[in-house]
């Protein structure tokens, strides 16, 4: 992952209030607890009176912060204050408490590492430097570490350098691998947001399929009815013309209405096991019918197979991730498309193969994953980042598919999605 991709998704963050107030509080204390255990049970002599006021303002910006700010998420720039204002209340708490020389000064890197996890790089960035700037001023400006009368704590200046170093360091580390972390932890997230959007519409979308087709076949019973009695009254009332004319027109918006739910209901819905129930096969040429209409490129369905017909339980999940690959299929090919399903006793193939570039081999070993984008002019133009095929591979994986990408033998890409047939017929 390059710099400048990271400084693409330099986003506002947001941290929750409530638990950065707990985090603050539980620190505040912590730190008020030990400087009186060291001062009043240890008898260790430090400035108690400047310490106790450090710890008091911290106090008072998180009461200000509790109860000053009514909302629940602060954003990044808030987030970015009052680590900010922490770093400097725990520098000050280390100047008067022995600065580099004293063990707990490990915790001054604690804001910048939240940051890396938590917030932007930006922000990551400036807590890094504040942090790092303090470091080095602590090395050469503290009060003597407090201890017992005229006792001090005395090491070579090779040792109390070598601890802004190692610190430096250690914080470096951990900022690289918190941002990285976080960042891919938010990408995933994000994608999955997607990924449930549009699995939520195409549930809805199917809903309204299937309650229009349930519509159209539960009509066509009583629009007969209509039209068998309208032809009844007609010949009945032969002789009066006015209601003739009414009766014509009333047969021919019942035959209008006919028309119409016949193209509602072209897939020749029998019962309501349609509804629920579909073969592998019958998806297919569903979803290639579908791009036909709106590509000119050759898509060729093809079935190898000793039982095609096996049923499945109409899914969003399975439409939507054979459909993404067709798809894609459709749109990075030349002339060409092969879909291929195979069927043998224990497995299931669907196999998609196009005529077009292929998957570039800068991106080969990491297809599938989302936010991804190739540096080839060939595709430049008609890729995007790489969530559709992330949508739809996470999507098929949740039925229980097996994906897998390759070089197809016309030249371009190559998915084979693969089921067992137990797994199949198991969603009946």
């Amino acid at each position: 992952m390059k710099f400048s991709d990271l400084l693409k998704y330099d986003e506002d963050l947001q941290l929750e209030k409530n638990t950065v107030i707990i985090l603050r509080w539980i620190a505040l204390i912590g730190q008020l607890i030990t400087i009186y255990i060291v001062h009043f049970y240890i008898k260790f002599d430090l400035p108690l009176i400047f310490c106790s006021l450090t710890i008091f303002f911290g106090g008072v910006t998180n009461i200000f912060v509790q109860f000053g700010i009514n909302k629940n998420q602060l954003n990044n720039t808030e987030s970015t204050i009052l680590l900010f204002y922490d770093v400097l209340q725990l520098a000050v708490l280390l100047y008067l408490t022995g600065g580099v020389t004293n063990p707990f000064i490990v915790f001054l890197i604690v804001p910048a590492i939240i940051s890396s996890t938590l917030l932007n790089l930006s922000s990551t960035f400036f807590l890094s430097f504040i942090t790092a700037i303090a470091l080095l001023l602590l090395t050469f400006n503290y009060l003597p570490l407090p201890s017992y009368g005229n006792l001090h704590f005395h090491v070579p200046d090779y040792y109390i350098l070598s601890i802004p170093v190692s610190l430096t360091i250690v914080l470096i580390f951990l900022n690289y691998f918190g941002f990285r972390f976080g960042y891919e932890a938010r990408k995933r997230g994000n994608a999955l947001n997607r990924l449930e959007l549009i699995l939520a519409k195409e549930q809805e979308l199917e809903s309204i399929g299937h309650h229009a087709a349930a519509a159209a076949h539960s009509l066509g019973t009583p629009l007969s009815t209509i039209t068998v009695i309208a032809r009844e009254l007609k010949k009945e009332n032969n002789k009066n013309k006015q209601f003739n004319e009414d009766i014509d027109t009333l047969l021919n918006q019942a035959k209008k209405c006919g028309e119409i739910l016949k193209k509602i209901s072209q897939n020749k819905i029998v019962d309501d096991d349609y509804m629920t129930n579909i073969s592998l096969q019958d998806l297919l040429n569903e979803i290639t019918r579908s791009f036909e209409e709106i590509s000119e490129k050759q898509i060729n369905l093809n079935f190898t197979s000793t039982n095609s017909k096996i049923p499945i339980k109409r899914s969003p999940e399975i439409t939507y991730g054979i459909r993404n690959f067709v798809g894609n299929a459709v749109k990075f090919s030349r002339k060409k498309i092969d879909i291929n399903l195979i069927s043998e006793d224990n497995q299931t193939t669907i196999e998609i193969l196009d005529d077009g570039p292929g998957f570039p081999d800068d991106i080969a070993k990491i297809i599938g994953q989302p936010y991804i984008a190739s540096k080839s002019k060939k595709l430049k133009s008609k890729s995007g980042l790489g969530l559709g095929t992330f949508i739809g591979k996470t999507l098929l994986e949740r039925k229980k598919a097996e994906i897998e990408f390759s070089r197809s033998k016309l030249g371009g890409a190559r998915v084979e999605i693969i089921w067992k047939n137990s797994d199949l017929i198991s969603r009946l």
